[in-house]
């Protein structure tokens, strides 16, 4: 009976896949929030402290293209389920055997691989299932989902930290993946499926509209990837900095950031739906650039004012994540879209990764060898040149039917 009104409800299967995705997530940032506590216990310098999230990455942004690839051809309903409860199994392995440096590093790896099979295949069935004029609202759900849960994550590895310590913090995070992938079987028992690449027919003739669309939101994700990682990196050290001298904690300015962007794909991806995809992907992508170009300058300024850029900037920048993929959704066959997500992937993650590393460098540069950075402008300036791209990219973007018609 609770299947089969699944079955009749798509709102009630998104929500199994998206609270499927939060649950993924909760293990997402223990690691990275118990660093304090586990660099003497581990003996573990900065750098080799750094290398566990750093393999997580790596094999996240590997697995990607991937797990595309054989959500083409063998149903992203079966990559998804695989990958959930590798995940559950990954992140329970991590909470009870990750006690040293090279333990954490193989198990944590092991966990962003699974991450990366609960994503692309979780967009290709939503875009199965929904509608072009509801696909945006519902792939910004899920995107908010894995937003959640990146705050889900610090949350409770935090509290979990300050009263019993990262055993305890590690274990209550990996019951997220575990109940994550019961809920992601249940969805998967109700339905949500894509055609197999080699069961569709090839087109007689390639469309190009839909290949210069393909470009262009290729390239706009790169721009896209480079502005919003690198932001993710060094925003929250800039607003620690700017807020130092107030009654604010930094952090707290920081969480405006993930909040913003929660907020931001809840309601972008419908607001694309029925305004059009490319309005919106140049509206957020001209704002996010702007932040991006005035945002280091603002040091100095009363920490409100502070807060409201950072609130701005955070929903700008990544307001635009659910709209890119609904958009790449609707530009390329279903049979290829594995294909289309995994290049798109590799792109902009690989962007992504350079970007924080050029933003420190511009950092040094511009400020005092030995002395704390005091100027950031120049930082974020590099970063805006990627929302600069995202923008040229979505106003090359060719005007759908609805919105010349609007």
């Amino acid at each position: 009976m609770v299947l089969a009104t699944l079955r009749e409800r798509p709102a009630a299967w998104l929500a199994l896949i998206c609270f499927g995705r939060f649950g993924t997530m909760l293990i997402s940032m223990t690691y990275a929030a118990s660093i304090p506590v586990l660099m003497g216990p581990w003996q573990m310098s900065a750098t080799a402290a750094g290398t566990v999230q750093t393999a997580f990455n790596a094999a996240n942004a590997l697995a990607l293209p991937l797990v595309s690839y054989l959500a083409d051809h063998f149903s992203a309903r079966r990559i998804l389920l695989v990958s959930a409860w590798l995940g559950a199994v990954a992140a329970l392995a991590f909470a009870f055997f990750a006690r040293s440096h090279d333990d954490a590093v193989a198990l944590f790896a092991l966990v962003g691989v699974s991450q990366a099979g609960t994503y692309t295949p979780a967009i290709m069935l939503i875009a199965g299932r929904y509608p072009v004029e509801q696909r945006g609202a519902a792939i910004g759900w899920l995107l908010a989902g894995s937003s959640l849960g990146y705050v889900g994550s610090l949350a409770v590895s935090g509290a979990a930290l300050a009263s019993a310590g990262y055993q305890a913090a590690f274990l209550c995070s990996a019951i997220g993946p575990a109940l994550g992938a019961v809920l992601f079987t249940l969805a998967a028992l109700c339905g949500g499926e894509t055609p197999p690449a080699r069961a569709l027919v090839p087109a007689a003739s390639p469309r190009p509209r839909a290949d210069r669309s393909v470009v262009l939101l290729n390239i706009g994700y790169i721009g896209h990837s480079w502005e919003l990682l690198g932001m993710f990196a060094w925003a929250p050290a800039f607003v620690s900095v700017a807020a130092a001298a107030a009654p604010i904690p930094g952090a707290w300015l920081a969480g405006l950031l993930h909040l913003a962007g929660f907020i931001a794909a809840l309601t972008m991806g419908r607001a694309s739906d029925r305004l059009g995809r490319r309005r919106v992907l140049i509206a957020l992508a001209a704002i996010g650039a702007a932040c991006s170009f005035a945002f280091g300058w603002t040091i100095g300024l009363p920490v409100g004012l502070i807060a409201l850029f950072a609130a701005i900037y955070g929903f700008s920048a990544f307001g635009d994540s659910p709209v890119l993929s609904t958009a790449m959704t609707e530009a390329v066959a279903p049979g290829r879209l594995g294909r289309a997500l995994a290049v798109r992937s590799v792109l902009g993650f690989g962007a992504g990764a350079v970007s924080p590393l050029a933003f420190g460098i511009v950092l040094d540069l511009t400020n005092m060898p030995g002395s704390p950075p005091s100027r950031w402008g120049w930082a974020f300036a590099l970063l805006g040149i990627g929302g600069a791209i995202a923008t040229l990219c979505a106003w090359l973007l060719p005007n759908t039917s609805r919105e010349r018609s609007a």
